[in-house]
């Protein structure tokens, strides 16, 4: 796979001299929003990243390569052509180099690049998971199976609020998978602070994040973490106005017969329509708070002995 792989000068230089190191998402750019905002969103995520001294590494596939690190060039283009790129999870990735295709990779996907190139620490918005009404549809995003195997923390709002974050939380200790709560006891539900479910393990500093990376790798305890870090207080969003938005949207999603990999997306487009732009507003602000801690969390790991 490795000749498969194209990894940016900047990250390969810093991967080679043990400076830290941040993984971002790229259906956020193709999938998650319209350009030009979506460019401009990636672009300030990645000086976000800089800003608290590591090197950001966007993850794409271009043209049937394995980007880990992105141009400013190749982010404009996954932007421009938006839903005309592929949605690329695990199962998708091997057809898509096959082809020689284009494609964003969601958090899953991420991950496997990410731990490909040697790459720990990753930002994202919010993390998938399972699915209201999954009883009937077995709909479980395949970040939560990416997470119980692949060495890879990752930095999120939590899981994002149209999921059924209960049954999230119960698969991922199924799995073996802590979820810990930066500077909270209770897991952050996007788009607001408070979810009403707890955490397994509150973590008040990068530094203590680190460590515990550290030592859950180097004990062979093999997997991720999901490190749950709320929505500044200024740029969260009443539970009723979201809750609201997110019932009548999934509503519209049943009775057009939406499903799969084309549900978060469209759920995610309505919610802001819905709220009148207000929860993208809100997204933008939570993966920037997001981007930066993982920094925080790259840079003290790098430091930890």
């Amino acid at each position: 796979m490795e000749s498969m792989l194209d990894i940016a000068p900047d990250v390969a230089a810093a991967l080679a001299a043990d400076r830290p190191v941040v993984a971002l998402e790229s259906t956020i750019i193709a999938h998650g929003m319209r350009y030009p905002r979506n460019v401009e969103t990636a672009i300030a995520v990645e000086d976000a990243v800089r800003a608290e001294g590591a090197v950001p590494a966007t993850i794409a596939i271009l043209d049937g390569r394995l980007k880990v690190g992105l141009e400013r060039a190749q982010i404009e283009r996954l932007g421009n052509e938006g839903r005309q790129v592929a949605k690329v999870s695990r199962r998708d990735i091997p057809f898509i180099v096959a082809a020689g295709g284009t494609g964003a990779t969601t958090v899953a996907a991420t991950m496997i690049l990410a731990a490909m190139a040697g790459v720990r620490i990753f930002a994202t918005g919010g993390i998938g998971g399972v699915h209201r009404g999954a009883a009937h549809s077995f709909d479980i995003s395949a970040d939560l199976q990416e997470l119980a195997q692949t060495n890879v923390a990752v930095v999120c709002a939590g899981a994002k609020s149209i999921l059924d974050l209960g049954l999230t939380l119960e698969y991922l200790e199924t799995r073996g998978v802590p979820v810990v709560g930066y500077r909270t006891d209770r897991l952050p539900a996007f788009y607001t602070r408070e979810s009403g479910f707890g955490v397994d393990y509150r973590l008040d500093s990068p530094e203590q994040i680190a460590a515990a990376l550290r030592f859950k790798w180097a004990l062979d305890l093999e997997g991720g973490v999901v490190i749950a870090n709320p929505i500044p207080e200024s740029h969260a969003m009443p539970t009723a106005v979201i809750d609201a938005a997110i019932e009548h949207a999934l509503q519209e999603a049943d009775e057009q017969g939406i499903h799969g990999k084309a549900t978060t997306p469209f759920l995610l487009a309505r919610v802001a329509e819905l709220t009148g732009g207000d929860s993208l507003e809100a997204n933008i602000r939570l993966v920037l708070n997001n981007a930066r801690l993982a920094a925080q969390i790259a840079v003290a790991y790098g430091s930890v002995e």
